[in-house]
């Protein structure tokens, strides 16, 4: 392939360290900032996902460094790039961001190809044979210039992503009924998680893009997080199963709504309206009006239709580009 590196004379490359995660984090605030006119992003968020399994800070991550000025220090990170292992060497996912600024001088297309690079050397030869292996990557749909890297690049828009948003400016109304035999039970930490886990996992098995994931990353994402509050995940329960959850939380005075999942027996009986519903109520009796949560704009189970229905609208969109690296049976 192209030679990966096509930046300006000075600029350095090397592997991310636990050192630049506060600065690394400082360039996804400012580009999400610059997109969006707002950011969620922590440093403890960048720390969950290095833990991520498949996932090698020194092989799979490359920070870029600008040469030093007068007013700029040697170690200012301009660009971040990381590559993922998602699954079984064939599904690959990549994130870069460039600092504001920065823009132009060939930081993007040099991570962009360093992580095709890594991909081609290390994954597709150890991914199963006979097996399609590509590179995913998203890309804000406020930003035109990274969509078209991406296409320069040989990537394709596969699927877009939308976040759907409500502002509550009165109480929800009552849930009429629950659906017959499911009954809301409060989370029990220690005792449920198992459970919720693996009913999160069955329900998304539907949903385009589904990779299994691992109980311990689940649990680092979702209960081990700074933000976890027991009391924001609602769990429906039929006898002794779990019908539903709508596991949510507070960032930043926004309410989010982080997975919503409806396990097939109970479709279409409105569970996922009254899992919705009930986390508006919490939300707004807490004093968080702003409400979000993030979804596949083709999702097949009708996600988008329910949102909608619930009062809600698209706020921002995503676009996931993907680039084939060898081609064969999904």
């Amino acid at each position: 392939m192209t030679d990966p590196i096509t930046l300006p004379e000075g600029y350095l490359v090397r592997p991310a360290t636990l050192q630049d995660a506060a600065q690394i984090i400082e360039i996804i605030r400012l580009y999400d900032i610059a997109q969006q006119g707002e950011s969620n992003q922590t440093v403890e968020d960048l720390l969950v996902e290095w833990q991520r399994p498949n996932f090698n800070l020194a092989t799979d991550s490359w920070v870029i460094l600008a040469p030093p000025t007068a007013d700029r220090p040697a170690d200012l990170v301009v660009g971040y790039q990381e590559l993922w292992n998602r699954h079984e060497h064939s599904i690959l996912s990549a994130d870069g961001y460039v600092r504001p600024g920065y823009e132009g001088l060939g930081i993007g297309t040099t991570m962009l190809r360093l992580a095709e690079a890594e991909a081609l050397r290390q994954h597709v030869p150890a991914a199963p044979p006979g097996g399609r292996v590509f590179l995913r990557n998203g890309v804000d749909g406020s930003d035109p210039a990274a969509a078209q890297l991406h296409s320069n690049e040989g990537y394709q828009p596969s699927r877009y992503i939308w976040t759907m948003a409500i502002q509550l400016e009165s109480p929800p109304p009552p849930i009429q009924t629950w659906p017959a035999g499911v009954r809301l039970q409060d989370f029990r930490l220690g005792q449920d998680d198992r459970q919720v886990f693996e009913t999160i996992d069955e329900a998304f098995q539907d949903h385009w893009g589904y990779t299994p994931m691992s109980y311990d990353l689940w649990r680092l994402r979702r209960l081990e997080r700074q933000e976890f509050d027991a009391g924001l995940w609602f769990l429906a329960w039929d006898g002794d199963q779990i019908a539903g959850a709508a596991l949510c939380e507070v960032r930043e005075d926004v309410g989010w709504v982080n997975q919503l999942a409806v396990r097939r027996p109970w479709r279409r009986r409105g569970l996922g309206l009254a899992l919705l519903q009930t986390a508006f109520a919490s939300f707004f009796q807490r004093g968080f009006t702003d409400v979000r949560l993030g979804v596949d704009a083709e999702n097949p189970t009708g996600a988008t239709q329910l949102y909608e229905k619930a009062g809600m609208h698209v706020y921002h969109r995503y676009i996931v580009f993907d680039k084939v690296l060898r081609d064969g049976i999904e």
